[in-house]
């Protein structure tokens, strides 16, 4: 990775699962996609290239206790790889074509969820191969911000944390109907059930465009974080924060500290400085 980006990535089985199904990858877009970390570590072969065209990053939290999940989430980072990599044209015409590559984000996604419920209809035995997935992609000026499933995405901006994406719950449907609040949301028994995953019942990804700016920081995270840690202790270690490598561990610690109930993912980035 260049040196003008502070980007890293970390995954933590926690104290409770057996298995880890959260994946992640942080990686840029040259020629050829070369991959700077990942849970996945084969993808470490993909290859280099020169000039950037984007930067990317992507958790996906397999949905359920079995491998199927843990499939299913590989399945979608190496998809949406495989795809990032060869859309060269999108890169360079993205910003006079903004809703085009919004759509053929959505259907890339689409086309990941196809497949998993293929799978899953030829081998019945994998009831868990869904995923949750969370990506955002960077092309200059604009951040791409693709969801389905309850991983976030938090953008932090001088003291303020935002969470840009929505949880596709059906508790957050209920909030969203005036049913439940939002301080009671999190202790529903519909918390955890997604309304919307690569695989599932139902798949609606979502892709929001932000404009970039310099001072952002970028966090992804799977619940395996959120359920445990607040809102304003994740604001505060990005506030306090050093490097993103600190602070991603920094917020894993602090899961464990507080249950670890879950499988724990975490990346974060930022322009490591401004250019003249």
């Amino acid at each position: 990775m260049k040196p003008d980006i502070d980007v890293f990535g970390l995954t933590h089985i926690g104290k409770v699962r057996q298995l880890n199904q959260d994946h992640f990858v942080v990686a840029t877009v040259h020629k050829r996609l070369e991959v700077h970390a990942s849970s996945l570590l084969d993808l470490a072969t993909l290859g280099v290239g020169d000039d950037r065209l984007a930067t990317l990053a992507a958790v996906a939290d397999g949905v359920g206790s079995g491998v199927g999940g843990e499939q299913a989430s590989k399945f979608a980072v190496e998809q949406m790889l495989e795809y990032l990599g060869h859309a060269r044209r999108c890169y360079e015409m993205h910003d006079e074509t903004a809703d085009s590559f919004v759509s053929d984000l959505q259907r890339a996604a689409m086309a990941c969820h196809v497949e998993l419920v293929g799978r899953r209809h030829e081998d019945p035995s994998l009831t868990g191969l869904s995923t949750t997935l969370t990506l955002v992609l960077g092309v200059w000026p604009w951040i791409y911000v693709l969801q389905t499933g309850d991983s976030r995405y938090y953008l932090y901006r001088e003291g303020a944390l935002q969470q840009v994406t929505r949880d596709q719950t059906l508790a957050q449907d209920l909030v969203d109907q005036g049913v439940l609040s939002r301080a009671e949301a999190p202790q529903s028994v519909l918390a955890n059930v997604l309304s919307s995953s690569l695989g599932g019942p139902e798949s609606e990804p979502v892709v929001t465009r932000i404009r970039a700016e310099w001072r952002n920081v970028h966090l992804l995270c799977s619940d395996g974080l959120t359920k445990h840690v607040p809102d304003e202790r994740i604001a505060a270690r990005l506030g306090a924060m050093t490097s993103a490598r600190q602070t991603c561990q920094g917020l894993v610690d602090d899961a464990l500290e507080a249950g670890g109930t879950d499988n724990i993912t975490v990346v974060i980035g930022r322009a490591a400085a401004r250019p003249a």
